[in-house]
């Protein structure tokens, strides 16, 4: 049974005590840290850029999962990736050049994520489905923590997991907003394979516990 990922997302941590909460997520038996780098521009927010990715990498004892809501995305990879990211996942919505951008991320070494809003079909990462390691599928609208989850986003995780065995790739689905004990097995079955928590994790009295309760759920899925 393939086994899947969890990935606290450094968005909904407590800045105040930024280390603490890295060390945490270190002990845990989460996969990745998750950070979300927005510019107030593709989304209505603005967070953090190389400075705070740099400083996470020298503490972080996992890889680095860097979800770029930016425009014009191909200007910061190569510094992405030299700040610490593992992987870099850039928005369809923001790549007129998509293939070349999914190229661009692979030739650092990094691995290359392609992200799409709540409104985007999946059918249009079918091209580029082989070239992609990891589709992740927004299930809250961009920009902010804290949201509900979009149920729609379940027939297009079922979608996506058929186009990928259509085409023999090892992509992974990673899932992102909304994500928690509440929801978790269901996305599992319905074909996910990254999941990404944020203020369930860090908002939760017991964030250790609920990592590893996270973890504990079985997909369907081999």
């Amino acid at each position: 049974m393939k086994k899947h990922l969890v990935a606290p997302s450094v968005l909904a941590a407590d800045f105040t005590r930024l280390a603490a909460e890295i060390d945490m997520v270190n002990q845990s038996e989460a996969d990745w840290f998750h950070l979300d780098v927005m510019d107030g521009r593709f989304v209505p927010n603005i967070t953090f850029g190389m400075f705070i990715i740099e400083a996470i990498a020298k503490m972080a004892q996992k890889p680095l999962d860097v979800h770029l809501m930016i425009v014009e995305p191909e200007k910061y990879i190569e510094p992405i990736r030299n700040a610490g990211a593992h992987v870099i996942t850039v928005h369809l919505e923001a790549c007129p050049h998509l293939h070349r951008t999914i190229q661009q991320i692979k030739e650092t070494g990094a691995l290359a994520g392609v992200a799409l809003n709540p409104h985007t079909p999946v059918q249009l990462l079918e091209d580029v489905i082989e070239d992609i390691d990891l589709v992740c599928l927004m299930s809250v609208n961009p920009g902010f923590g804290g949201q509900k989850f979009i149920y729609q986003t379940l027939p297009k995780i079922r979608k996506l997991h058929q186009m990928i065995a259509a085409a023999n790739a090892k992509t992974l689905i990673e899932i992102d907003g909304g994500v928690g004990l509440q929801n978790a097995e269901t996305l599992l079955q319905a074909g996910a394979d990254v999941l990404v928590a944020g203020s369930s994790v860090f908002g939760a009295k017991e964030p250790l516990t609920t990592i590893s309760a996270l973890k504990a759920f079985n997909a369907v899925f081999v």
